[in-house]
């Protein structure tokens, strides 16, 4: 009986809010950004985020993440995924109405080279950017992989007890199972991974 209570007083803790979390590339827009790999100073190989995703370094070779920091090339070349677009807008008509509940972005990118022109790309779609906060994984030092400074990012927002919803729109299932390893330390908080394909439908992960 006592340990029943404990874990009510344990649930109480966190409030009704929802925390929703979208990626950049490849979820909600096309981008053209890519990772060169690069040995002894030559680029080698000319990556997507999909296939960098699963691709091993080798001994000597290095990643050159220098095209994701240009951000006036996102603003000219990067294009809704339309689904997924609308998906978002809707989401964060909605959580204004809650004030628990809030919409970040988490992009394993490091910082942009002009950040409002970063940010306009979003608004030249409609996307009122200015709601959201954007979370950027690659500024974490350190020799993580990716998936692991989002899942970082991910743990702080929930440390906050501020949420008992949480759910993640990803194309990598890399980034999606790291994340759903966090209910382990967040039992009483309920997880959705949803796999964004590249025409903005989703199938949920479990």
């Amino acid at each position: 009986m006592e340990k029943m209570l404990k874990f009510k007083e344990y649930a109480k803790q966190y409030k009704d809010g929802a925390l929703t979390i979208f990626d950049i590339d490849d979820t909600l827009f096309h981008t053209t950004a890519k990772i060169l790999i690069k040995k002894k100073g030559k680029v080698i190989h000319s990556l997507t985020t999909s296939e960098f995703n699963s691709y091993q370094l080798k001994p000597g070779e290095t990643e050159d993440f220098s095209e994701f920091a240009d951000a006036e090339k996102f603003y000219r070349e990067a294009t809704p995924i339309k689904k997924m677009f609308a998906k978002a807008k809707t989401i964060i008509k909605n959580a204004e109405k809650h004030p628990n509940s809030k919409v970040v972005i988490i992009t394993a990118r490091n910082d942009f080279d002009d950040r409002e022109r970063f940010l306009d790309t979003f608004r030249k779609y409609g996307f009122d950017i200015d709601k959201v906060r954007v979370e950027r994984a690659g500024k974490i030092a350190g020799q993580f992989i990716p998936a692991f400074k989002k899942a970082i990012i991910i743990k702080n927002y929930l440390d906050t007890k501020q949420f008992s919803k949480v759910r993640l729109f990803d194309d990598s299932i890399n980034n999606l199972k790291e994340f759903l390893k966090l209910q382990y330390l967040f039992p009483m908080i309920k997880f959705e991974a949803f796999h964004a394909h590249s025409d903005g439908t989703v199938t949920q992960i479990r």
